[in-house]
């Protein structure tokens, strides 16, 4: 018998942890190396049905009695900004954004400090040295770029780097791995939201379908950004489905069904 290359990944899983999303609960991941000739296909084969890439490991959730983490995708090729979407697109118009080689710097990491100390503190990543941003940014098999967001340039000298984010290109769109920006910035709120649309428009500007944003998860605040995104399709039993918009909450001072007028004063 001869020794022939190995088709399909092996999978693994992760022992429990503490779910970072859903305070009280427990996690755990199935995941499979990324190698060879077939790494980049094989990652975004696996994408399209729920796992994600972090360095060379592609993983998904796989807890036990929780479904809550769930796959979701912005369809760029239908997407059409809202009235408050396109003022944060008028705001921040100025940034320059360039698509830079999969290299570290260290600008970009003392941005990623801050913005975790400010975002995440207690995260996982919180103590995240030069080392392990390296590694993150750099070990990729795939088609992978740093897109960087900077002030404008002054007397040739480039502008101050407000926002990165770490993104895979694929044949159907952009998967956003990982995106950090600088935090409670004067003039410049909404970085975060700004960069999910700077992708959705350049996705569609080019044909590509897809902008991935990664998990949703119901109940947890910080997931709560990626239903403002409309079309937004979720990955379920059936394949991947168009969820509903959010209702739109009233206006300050209002209530379903009551006029403003009989609101008490505050």
């Amino acid at each position: 018998m001869t020794d022939q290359p190995t088709r399909f990944p092996r999978f693994f899983i992760t022992a429990r942890a503490p779910c970072p999303y859903l305070p009280g609960r427990m996690e755990r991941k199935v995941f499979a190396e990324l190698k060879g000739a077939d790494a980049a296909r094989m990652s975004e084969s696996l994408g399209r049905i729920g796992f994600r890439r972090s360095q060379n490991v592609v993983y998904r959730p796989s807890c036990e009695g929780c479904a809550a983490c769930i796959s979701v995708r912005i369809v760029a090729s239908a997407f059409t900004p809202s009235a408050s979407q396109r003022r944060l697109i008028r705001r921040n118009a100025d940034l320059e954004v360039a698509a830079c080689d999969p290299w570290a710097t260290e600008e970009q990491f003392a941005l990623l400090k801050r913005y975790l100390a400010a975002r995440h503190p207690d995260g996982g990543m919180a103590s995240m040295d030069a080392y392990d941003f390296a590694d993150m940014i750099e070990t990729s098999p795939v088609d992978t770029v740093v897109v960087e967001y900077r002030e404008p340039s002054v007397d040739g000298r480039p502008g101050r780097l407000v926002g990165a984010c770490l993104t895979d290109k694929q044949s159907d769109g952009l998967s956003m791995v990982y995106s950090f920006f600088e935090p409670d910035l004067p003039g410049r709120s909404g970085l975060g939201t700004f960069m999910i649309l700077d992708h959705v428009l350049r996705a569609a500007s080019v044909g590509m379908d897809y902008v991935y944003l990664g998990y949703w998860v119901k109940g947890s605040p910080s997931m709560d950004y990626k239903r403002r995104f409309h079309p937004l399709e979720a990955l379920g039993p059936e394949g991947w489905r168009l969820l509903p918009p959010e209702p739109t909450p009233p206006p300050p001072g209002r209530r379903s069904g009551m006029p403003s007028k009989t609101q008490p004063v505050r």
